[in-house]
């Protein structure tokens, strides 16, 4: 059976003095628990000028404990950041990348560095992207709403699972336990793998199921598809022949809470629950999920 998410209102800090305590009673009354120190959506969104969805995904609350800010971030791909985004990237502190693409992704939209790039860089050269490829999916596409999310849902199934992406997400959790400086982790879009990833973070660590799925709904409002979506249609136009109107773009560019629901369902069925695929299939032990805390927190 998966996960039912169900966001909570926000309420004002002001408005609900009952809900103090709640963050220690493990949100028995989560409508009732305001969260005066978390980060507003508008403040995670970092505004660049060619990159997209970039975010931080830190200032989330677990427990009586607050995510860092300024540390750990989300994107998309690096390949049309402006000399500018070169710059500010630079002076981000960022210690590590991981780079979630597939191999012929980072060859067709290689990222751009900054002068001096000395971060470490996680990626590999696993191409496997489980039974259907997105290219032989792109191909064979109906151009319809629905059947790509059928196409994403069965995505989300395998992808905990793909040796790629088991070796991805291991080097990264590794990297949150020893990394000394910013973290980003992104993929093409920011959406799907960086959204599985940053969802795992969060639930390692207690973060309100309700603010993981906000988190990971972001990208619906990061503006993406405003900036890229009519560039996109033309290269599915150019590639196909015909191309899908905006509104089923406006779908593709986007996530929905299912996609992230099968994802925890697979793995709660394999593994019994997040802590357990985190410890047996990533190698996150007690010692390491320590760390990972240590950096997160402190």
């Amino acid at each position: 059976m998966g996960t039912s998410w169900v966001i909570r209102e926000r309420v004002s800090p002001d408005s609900v003095n009952a809900g103090k305590r709640c963050w220690r009673q493990g949100w028995t009354h989560p409508e009732l628990c305001p969260n005066p120190r978390r980060m507003t959506d508008a403040a995670r969104l970092i505004p660049f000028d060619g990159l997209t969805n970039f975010r931080d995904f830190g200032g989330y609350r677990a427990g009586d404990r607050t995510i860092a800010t300024g540390r750990f971030f989300r994107s998309a791909n690096h390949a049309l950041a402006s000399e500018a985004d070169l710059k500010r990237l630079a002076a981000m502190g960022i210690a590590a990348v991981v780079d979630l693409r597939r191999p012929s992704e980072r060859e067709r939209s290689p990222s751009r560095r900054w002068e001096g790039f000395s971060a470490a860089l996680i990626e590999n050269h696993d191409a496997d992207e489980g039974s259907l490829s997105w290219d032989a999916f792109m191909g064979e596409w109906d151009m319809q709403a629905p059947s790509y999310g059928v196409f994403l849902t069965r995505y989300y199934e395998e992808a905990p699972y793909l040796p790629r992406i088991l070796d991805l997400f291991t080097r990264y959790f590794e990297t949150l336990a020893t990394s000394e400086g910013a973290v980003v982790v992104h993929c093409a879009a920011g959406k799907d793998r960086t959204g599985l990833a940053v969802a795992l973070t969060h639930m390692m660590v207690g973060v309100h199921k309700d603010d993981v799925v906000a988190d990971y709904l972001l990208t619906n409002t990061s503006g993406r598809f405003e900036t890229h979506g009519a560039n996109w249609r033309e290269m599915i136009r150019q590639h196909r022949g015909a191309a899908p109107d905006m509104d089923t773009m406006r779908y593709i560019m986007s996530v929905q809470p299912e996609y992230l629901e099968r994802s925890l369902a697979v793995i709660a069925e394999r593994h019994g629950g997040v802590e357990g695929y985190l410890r047996d299939a990533l190698g996150v032990d007690a010692r390491k999920r320590a760390a990972i805390e240590a950096r997160l927190f402190g």
